[in-house]
């Protein structure tokens, strides 16, 4: 079985499409769906810790940009969380297999997930946005003060919503999901 990807299999492609193969991902999903290849940064740096000591890690550049989109914020009296930041293909991998555990369908856990190998976070510079009347991920998000301040300066900052609703990826509508691609 060869991935449908239009690059030489290198070990991390190999890497991925194992991956694929074990959690029964159609190889040609990415290609249907319109997804990028996400690889995983060489270097990332500690972007936040949270008061319970949780690290998040983005590159260097997408880390600078929250710095300066978070102070922004609060400048205007919004306070904006960071939920999840980097993560790697194995990690996005034991999501997937603690979902597929708990009876759901790949076709399901792929509406909300991305495949191992094409998720954003993989590349060091997505991040989920929680406030602080809204910690969670979840559609309500949209109907925050944080969300609109996002809505209307994200861009400012080189961060952009890339699940909008009815997006072309085939992924609910993540109002939390937001992505540097400055330079």
């Amino acid at each position: 079985m060869q991935l449908m990807i239009a690059e030489p299999l290198d070990d991390y492609l190999s890497r991925i499409h194992w991956i694929f193969v074990e959690l029964g991902i159609p190889e040609e999903l990415p290609a249907v769906r319109g997804l990028d290849l996400c690889r995983e940064p060489t270097d990332l740096i500690v972007a936040e810790t949270t008061p319970q000591g949780r690290e998040f890690y983005l590159t260097a550049v997408a880390a600078a940009a929250w710095q300066a989109l978070k102070l922004a914020a609060a400048e205007d009296g919004i306070v904006l969380l960071m939920v999840s930041a980097f993560r790697s293909v194995d990690y996005q991998a034991d999501i997937i297999r603690r979902k597929l555990e708990k009876g759901q369908t790949i076709d399901e856990i792929l509406r909300v997930l991305a495949p191992p190998g094409y998720s954003e976070h993989h590349s060091g510079r997505a991040i989920d946005i929680g406030s602080d009347d809204c910690p969670e991920l979840g559609e309500q998000f949209e109907n925050t003060r944080a969300f609109c301040w996002l809505a209307n300066n994200a861009q400012r900052f080189q961060f952009f919503l890339s699940f909008p609703r009815d997006n072309p990826f085939g992924y609910v509508y993540e109002p939390w999901h937001w992505c540097y691609r400055g330079d």
